[in-house]
């Protein structure tokens, strides 16, 4: 096997650019486009409640969890079972990563017709797509960072670049308004697609990247996991330590896109600034975390992973509180962007080692690399967080005034506090007591299977 070096690594960041790129176009700006004083695309939709005071968005996205909760475990289980020419991971991410950019556009240009109960329809299998080829690309993805985080050092530093890389991406995406009011020779909904077309664009080369540029089977060697999917899932889920840190991933994905899915709305309606504003914002957010990101990486292995995570989960608590009480003017914004690069920088890198921990010392226990799976647990969390999210934040809103704003942000601190005491349950030195117990033995057998090789070697050689 090739060493796996930061350029390796750096390279597979860039796929996590792409994908959170797309991501950050439909959470970040779906609903804004769609509903809302600002909407360009309220008239294609059914915009009022439809059943239970659920919105057509909260409605789609509670049905797309069920389906995820299908298809999460499956594409998990089908690469954990592959066996391609190309890997267990890469094929996957070069197959769908085209038809997850389109699928994007597709959500926007796609219900336009002149019948509203067929855009709803439209709309609704273009967002199941959506969720769906990021399964197919993210799971793969993810489980690679365990297998290419093959040392702690490699582990802490590809969280770290795939951190950037996210954070980078979701920047990009708030992009949006800025890139389609450059096309002032067209309709603002025109303009609006194109920008997202060209975003779009954008992160399919990014995806490709680690696609064509890592050849799997050189670093990584992986053997097929023959537990059938479903199986394997919930063998996943027996790991009391991957239970607790799930259970607090969830609420950290809703709190999360609670805020990103209103900080345009927190921008124009309670800061009464204009919506590009967004961009300048999570730049400085996205240069703070930077900043912050040797110090993490740093205090990881002096406190452990689990200490900061905490920090973080109370850190943006504290961002969300002061979002509830923001006033008029950018300076609220300001305050916010620069003390939520802290909880941007520990709970983008941390996490993703945590769960990389997790799945080494299951394979240690267990035998088997199911890597995939516990990643699509993952993954499945984070949809099921954001979906759980979007279903809250239309549903809370849909008066459209300034107090029904600040009561998303009021909860988004009140789980933020859940979150981190949910957390306080993981015990990360079991964890890393397994690590280490394991890769000991693997030296011990590896030195053992040297002095014999070597005796062999020098029998044969007195033979002669």
């Amino acid at each position: 096997m090739k060493k796996i070096t930061n350029k390796i690594l750096w390279i597979f960041a860039v796929g996590q650019f792409g994908w959170s790129l797309l991501s950050g176009i439909i959470s970040s700006w779906m609903v804004y486009y769609y509903t809302g004083e600002n909407a360009v695309f309220s008239s294609y939709i059914t915009t009022n409640p439809l059943f239970l005071g659920l919105t057509l968005f909260g409605i789609i996205t509670a049905v797309g969890r069920v389906f995820d909760a299908v298809t999460d475990p499956l594409i998990a289980g089908w690469s954990d079972a592959s066996n391609f020419k190309g890997g267990r991971r890469i094929p996957f991410m070069k197959a769908v990563a085209v038809p997850f950019a389109a699928i994007t556009v597709g959500v926007f240009a796609l219900p336009q017709t002149s019948n509203t109960a067929l855009n709803d329809v439209i709309l609704f299998i273009t967002l199941i797509l959506f969720y769906l080829f990021m399964t197919v690309y993210c799971t793969p993805y993810n489980a690679l960072i365990a297998e290419l985080g093959n040392t702690q050092k490699n582990r802490i530093n590809v969280s770290t670049y795939i951190s950037f890389t996210y954070i980078a991406g979701f920047s990009v995406a708030y992009l949006l308004p800025n890139l389609a009011g450059m096309f002032t020779s067209m309709s603002e909904a025109n303009a609006v697609r194109l920008a997202i077309a060209i975003l779009a664009a954008i992160a399919a080369i990014a995806m490709l990247v680690p696609s064509f540029c890592i050849k799997e089977r050189e670093y990584i060697a992986s053997v097929p996991v023959k537990t059938k999917a479903f199986s394997s899932l919930f063998k996943s889920f027996k790991n009391r330590q991957f239970r607790r840190f799930v259970y607090s991933d969830i609420i950290y994905f809703f709190a999360v896109t609670l805020f990103q899915t209103g900080l345009a709305f927190y921008i124009t309606r309670l800061m009464h600034a204009d919506e590009e504003n967004s961009f300048v914002l999570t730049v400085m957010m996205t240069v703070v975390s930077l900043c912050l990101y040797p110090a993490v990486n740093k205090l990881a292995p002096k406190f452990g992973k689990k200490k900061i995570v905490v920090a973080g989960f109370f850190a943006y608590a504290a961002v969300f509180l002061i979002t509830v009480f923001c006033g008029e003017g950018m300076g609220w914004g300001y305050l916010i962007a620069v003390m939520a690069g802290v909880p941007m920088a520990i709970l983008g890198i941390l996490p993703q080692a945590v769960v990389a921990d997790i799945a080494e010392a299951d394979a240690a226990e267990t035998g088997e690399q199911r890597n995939g799976m516990f990643f699509a647990a993952r993954t499945f969390a984070m949809k099921m967080g954001q979906a759980i999210a979007l279903l809250a934040f239309t549903s809370i809103t849909v008066s459209q005034t300034e107090l029904s704003y600040r009561i998303t942000a009021i909860v988004a601190t009140v789980c933020c506090l859940i979150g981190a005491v949910l957390f306080l349950f993981y015990n990360e030195k079991q964890v890393m007591d397994t690590i280490v117990a394991a890769n000991k033995n693997k030296e011990s057998a590896e030195s053992e299977t040297a002095e014999e090789n070597a005796a062999q070697s020098s029998a044969e050689e007195s033979g002669e």
